[in-house]
C-alpha cells in the first residue's frame, strides 16, 4: 500500500507515491533522478547520502520518505548557486579533497553545514564535526584541508 506524499525538494513541490519503507534517498535518486545522494552503506554510518532536512543534515539512506510529508529537503543539486558551497567545491578541487567521489556530495553538504553553524574552525574541530562521514579513498588530509582553506576566509561565529 503506497502513501502519497509531497516535499518541497531544491525549492520545488514535488509530489509521489512511496511504499512504507522506501528510503528518501531511494525515492530522490529513482523518481526525482537526483543523483548526487549516493547510497554506500546504507545503514546511516558512512554519510554518503547527507543531504538537508529541514536545514538539518540528515542520512537521506535512513529516513523514510513517508514520515517527511511536508519536508523541505535540499540536495547538494540544490545548492549550486550558493556561495559558499560553490567555494568548499573549488577548495575541494585545489586541495585534492576528492579521489574517487563517491563521498564527495555527503562531505560537502556536511562541510557547508559546519561552516554555515560555526564559520572560522580549527583543524580539530573540521575532524571532530566530520567524523561522521568517511572516505575510503583519499586518507582525509586534502578532505580537511579543502575544508579549512575556506575556513579561514569566514568570520569567527559565537
Amino acid at each position: 500500500m503506497s502513501t502519497r506524499i509531497t516535499l518541497t525538494v531544491n525549492g520545488q513541490k514535488v509530489s509521489g507515491d512511496v511504499e512504507p519503507r522506501t528510503h528518501l534517498a531511494d525515492f530522490l535518486r529513482e523518481q526525482l533522478r537526483l543523483t548526487s545522494i549516493h547510497l554506500g552503506c546504507e545503514h546511516g554510518v558512512c554519510g554518503a547520502c547527507t543531504i538537508l532536512i529541514d536545514g538539518e543534515p540528515a542520512r537521506s539512506c535512513i529516513a523514510l520518505a513517508a514520515t517527511l510529508d511536508g519536508a523541505d529537503i535540499t540536495t547538494l543539486e540544490g545548492m549550486k548557486d550558493d556561495a559558499l558551497m560553490q567555494r568548499l567545491k573549488d577548495s575541494f578541487h585545489e586541495e585534492h579533497g576528492l579521489q574517487c567521489g563517491f563521498c564527495t556530495p555527503g562531505m560537502l553538504v556536511s562541510s557547508w553545514d559546519l561552516l554555515q553553524r560555526k564559520g572560522k574552525v580549527d583543524e580539530k574541530t573540521i575532524r571532530c564535526d566530520m567524523s561522521g562521514n568517511l572516505c575510503r579513498c583519499t586518507g582525509y588530509q586534502g578532505i580537511v584541508r579543502s575544508i579549512k582553506a575556506v575556513a579561514d576566509t569566514l568570520p569567527e561565529k559565537n
